[in-house]
C-alpha cells in the first residue's frame, strides 16, 4: 500500500475508495497526521484495513484510528460496523484479549504529599496486585462463584465488597454484558480463568500512578473529579487467559465451519461467521462472558489498589481515597444502533484496539457525564503522557462513536527486546522521576516508550478530527508491570 493510493478527505482523514479492489464493499478510511500515516505504511496494518473492508454487511466505511498497527486479521485500531440482520461477527475483529480496557481513578492527593511515600507505595502495589504470565490471584473461587462472575460481572463484585456503587455506574455497560453465556465457553477457558481473577498479567498491561499535569476542559474535569496537580491511577488489563482461550477456540471452530456458509476471505485470519448463525451467536455469548470476566478483573484490582493506598497512606494523609473516573473497553463487538445515510440501523460494531467515544446525551452514561460525553481513556507508554478525553457528537457521525485506545506500537516486542536494554531503561526512567516495578527486564524492554508512537500526536489527530475532545493530560510518576 502506498500513500498515493489514498484520497485525502481532510487534514486528518485519508480514504482508500471502494473501487480500489473488486472485493471491497465499503471504503477504507484512516485517521492520521502526515507523520502517523508514514508510520502506518511501515507494516501490513493498512492492507489489513483494506481486507476488513471486504466483509459482508458493512455500512459506512472500514475505519482505522491513528494508533493503527498490525494485528491478527484486523489491524489494531480498526473499527467496522456490520448489519446484524445479514452481517458477520469475527474473533479477529475483536482480538485475543477480549474486553481489554483501561480504568482511571482520581484523588485529591497532591504529588508533594505522596512523594515521600511513593517508593513504598509502588512496592506495595506490586506485592498486592499479582502480575506476570500465567500468574494466579488470591480469590480461590469455586465453580459456582466463578459462574456468578461470568454471568453477573460488576454486580458480583459489588455484592462481594470489591466495588463501590459509583464504580459500577462509571463502567461501560455498567460492567455487565447481559448476553453472556458460560455454556459457550470451553473447559480449557474455564480452567485458565478461574485462578486469574484480580491479576494484571504481562505484556502491555500495567498499573500506573500519574499526576494530572494539565486540564483542558474545566467542566468535564470537574465532573470526573480530576484536579490539576493531584494523583490519578490507571489500570490496563483484560480477560487474561480466559479471553485468550475463548478467541483461540472460536478461531479454530470458525475455520472448520467456513465451507458451511461458502465463505471466501482474502486472509484466513479474517475468519467470520454470520452474526445470526448458531456459530456466530455462540461466539457472541462466549465473548460477552469474557467481557464480564474482564470487568470483574479490573474491579478486583481496583479494590487491591485502594487497599494498598490505605495500607501505606492511612497514617500519613487525611484522605487517601480513590474515586472511579471511568472504565472503558477495547477489543469488543457491540450490538448498537447508529444512523447511517439518515436512517437508524442495528449493527455489530467491532472495535479492535479502539474504544467507544459516545457523545453528549447518551443515556447509558451516568447522569453527571451526559452533558459532557463519554470519558475516553488513552494511555501512553512508560515515560510518556496519557490522556483523558470525551466523545463528541461528531464521533457518532464519523466513527460509530469510536476513538483511539493508546499510542500504538512501532516496534514488535522481539525487536524492542533486541534493541533496548531493560535495566538501562529502568535507570533512565528513574532519572526522569518515574519509579518502576517490573517482573523482568526483558519484559520492561518490550514496553519501552521508543517502541510506541507519540501518544500526543495520536491525540492531536482524534482531537483535530473532532472525534474526541481533550480534558486532561497525565504524566507518570510510578509504573507497575508484569
Amino acid at each position: 500500500m502506498r500513500k498515493q493510493d489514498f484520497n485525502r478527505l481532510s487534514e486528518y482523514v485519508w480514504e482508500i475508495p471502494v473501487d480500489y479492489r473488486d472485493d471491497m464493499t465499503v471504503p477504507a478510511r484512516l485517521y492520521a497526521s502526515e507523520r502517523l500515516m508514514e508510520a502506518a505504511l511501515g507494516d501490513r496494518s493498512v492492507d489489513q484495513l483494506v481486507n476488513s473492508a471486504t466483509l459482508p454487511g458493512l455500512v459506512g466505511a472500514a475505519l482505522a484510528m491513528p494508533d493503527i498497527h498490525q494485528g491478527y486479521g484486523f489491524p489494531i485500531g480498526g473499527v467496522v460496523a456490520s448489519r446484524t440482520q445479514d452481517g458477520m461477527i469475527s474473533p479477529g475483529g475483536v482480538g485475543y484479549d477480549i474486553c481489554c480496557g483501561v480504568r482511571a481513578l482520581a484523588s485529591n492527593i497532591e504529588l508533594e504529599e505522596i512523594r515521600p511515600h511513593l517508593d513504598l507505595l509502588t512496592s506495595t502495589l506490586y506485592r498486592n496486585c499479582p502480575s506476570g504470565v500465567g500468574k494466579g490471584g488470591g480469590l480461590n473461587l469455586n465453580n459456582q462463584e466463578f459462574e456468578a462472575v461470568l454471568t453477573r460481572g460488576a454486580e458480583w463484585a459489588l455484592d462481594e465488597g470489591y466495588a463501590e456503587k459509583q464504580d459500577v455506574l462509571r463502567t461501560e455497560e455498567n460492567g455487565l454484558m447481559e448476553a453472556a453465556d458460560p455454556e459457550q465457553v470451553s473447559k480449557n477457558a474455564w480452567q485458565r480463568g478461574i485462578s486469574q481473577v484480580g491479576t494484571l498479567g504481562s505484556g502491555n498491561h500495567f498499573i500506573e500512578i500519574d499526576i494530572i499535569d494539565e486540564v483542558y476542559d474545566e467542566q468535564a474535569a470537574s465532573a470526573m473529579g480530576l484536579v490539576e496537580g493531584c494523583i490519578a491511577v490507571q489500570i490496563h488489563c483484560g480477560s487474561r487467559g480466559f479471553g485468550h482461550q475463548v478467541c483461540t477456540d472460536y478461531v479454530r471452530s470458525f475455520q472448520s465451519a467456513i465451507h458451511k456458509y461458502n465463505i471466501s476471505i482474502p486472509d484466513r485470519e479474517l475468519i467470520y461467521m454470520p452474526f445470526n448463525s448458531p456459530e456466530g451467536q455462540a461466539y457472541y455469548g462466549a465473548m460477552c462472558t469474557a467481557a464480564n470476566y474482564a470487568f470483574v478483573n479490573r474491579q478486583v484490582l481496583t479494590s487491591l489498589i485502594r487497599n494498598s493506598f490505605e495500607e501505606v497512606l492511612r497514617k500519613q494523609l487525611r484522605d487517601w481515597s480513590l474515586s472511579q473516573v471511568y472504565d472503558i473497553t477495547h477489543n469488543m463487538a457491540k450490538v448498537e444502533e447508529h444512523v447511517v445515510d439518515g436512517k437508524p440501523i442495528e449493527v455489530t460494531v467491532h472495535r479492535k484496539g479502539a474504544t467507544r467515544a459516545f457523545g453528549p446525551g447518551f443515556e447509558g452514561l451516568p447522569a453527571e457525564y451526559r452533558d459532557i460525553g463519554q470519558p475516553v481513556l488513552v494511555p501512553g507508554s512508560m515515560g510518556t503522557s496519557s490522556w483523558i478525553l470525551v466523545g463528541t457528537a461528531a464521533s457518532m457521525e464519523q466513527t460509530f462513536g469510536s476513538s483511539c485506545h493508546g499510542a500504538g506500537r512501532t516496534m514488535s516486542r522481539n525487536e524492542a527486546k533486541r534493541s533496548i536494554q531493560g535495566e538501562k531503561l529502568r535507570i533512565e526512567l528513574k532519572n526522569e522521576g518515574i519509579t518502576i516495578r517490573a517482573g523482568s527486564m526483558s519484559g520492561l524492554a518490550e514496553e519501552a516508550p521508543q517502541a510506541y508512537k507519540d501518544v500526543d500526536e495520536v491525540v492531536k489527530v482524534v482531537s483535530g478530527a473532532d472525534i474526541a475532545r481533550k480534558v486532561a493530560r497525565l504524566v507518570p510518576v510510578a509504573v507497575i508491570k508484569g
